[in-house]
């Protein structure tokens, strides 16, 4: 079976510095695929660079059989691939409502649409409490649930999710990683950014490690979970 994403030889940055250096790594269908290291690593880029927000400068991205590295970022939801970038990114001044609906900005098909909004807020329940709501009123657990909420409404097959725990109470933390889990368990493939190693690696199939632009190590979760250098260097012990 082909992979659902396979990322080769990827170089990518900003300005004159190139923050990736040849990163390569795959996610397929029906993984939680966990990509940690430190502040810096290049793990927000890596993600910005396979939905088209960051371009690649070197390397092939290549989804459920299309090539993406030369695709611009619209052209890539629609191929079913979403984001929920760092610093959730909603849009503060619309409703939550206006945010899940901007989430579907692809799609055409009204009636799915407002289907995928009632799934929605059965996901986060709290979301249907708040729909007319702006979305910069949130508290910051609401407004990284709705979006998650959000990039589902997408349809993806393949969902970036990335610093979903980012300053959120152990609870949010907790409700977040649940849903995550229930998302898999339907089908949706995860390539998971977390500075939570602990939990990160506890939820996905495998893993890989980022140091300063490069890929250090991949192994299964569990591996990692039980590597010596992985436990001192990301788990604290």
């Amino acid at each position: 079976m082909a992979s659902l994403l396979r990322v080769e030889g990827l170089r990518a940055g900003y300005g004159p510095i190139d923050v990736l250096h040849d990163v390569t790594l795959t996610v397929e269908p029906g993984e939680v695929v966990a990509l940690i290291g430190a502040n810096g690593a290049g793990k927000t880029t890596t993600l910005m660079a396979i939905s088209g927000v960051v371009p690649a400068r070197a390397g092939t991205i290549v989804f459920d059989s299309h090539d993406l590295t030369r695709l611009a970022a619209h052209r890539i939801v629609k191929l079913g691939l979403a984001h929920s970038p760092e610093g959730r990114k909603i849009f503060p001044r619309l409703t939550v409502l206006e945010n899940l609906q901007m989430g579907a900005f692809t799609r055409t098909d009204r009636r799915g649409i407002a289907d995928d909004i009632e799934k929605a807020f059965t996901l986060f329940p709290i979301l249907l409490d708040r729909k007319s709501q702006a979305g910069g009123l949130l508290s910051g657990g609401q407004q990284q649930m709705l979006a998650i909420a959000r990039a589902l409404m997408a349809r993806p097959k393949l969902l970036l999710l990335d610093e979903p725990s980012l300053g959120l109470a152990p609870q949010v933390v907790a409700q977040i990683f649940e849903v995550i889990r229930d998302l898999n368990r339907q089908g949706v493939s995860v390539l998971l950014v977390e500075q939570n190693a602990r939990m990160a690696l506890k939820i996905a199939h495998r893993g890989y490690v980022l140091e300063t632009g490069r890929v250090t190590l991949a192994d299964s979760a569990n591996a990692l979970l039980n590597d010596p250098r992985i436990r001192a260097a990301y788990l604290g012990e």
